[in-house]
């Protein structure tokens, strides 16, 4: 698999945390972790996307209807009553 490397700052006490949960497998863990931070994030975006489409949609439904009842109002104030 072809790959980057990148130089990354840990803290001390991060880092040897790391060291007792991954082991020597550092690399693979963190890929991991970046990963599944990624998917979230993409999920979150996805997500607030959908919700900004919902309540576009509740607005334009609302506006629709408005239009209608403004037309039945113009409708029954033309009537002569």
């Amino acid at each position: 698999m072809a790959g980057r490397n990148a130089n990354i700052y840990f803290p001390e006490k991060t880092y040897q945390k790391l060291r007792q949960v991954a082991g020597t497998k550092i690399s693979r863990f963190v890929n991991e972790a970046v990963e599944e931070k990624i998917k979230q994030v993409k999920q979150q975006k996805k997500e607030q996307l959908r919700q900004e489409l919902i309540k576009d949609y509740q607005a334009v439904a609302k506006s629709q209807k408005r239009r209608q009842e403004d037309l039945i109002w113009d409708e029954t104030s033309n009537d002569g009553l």
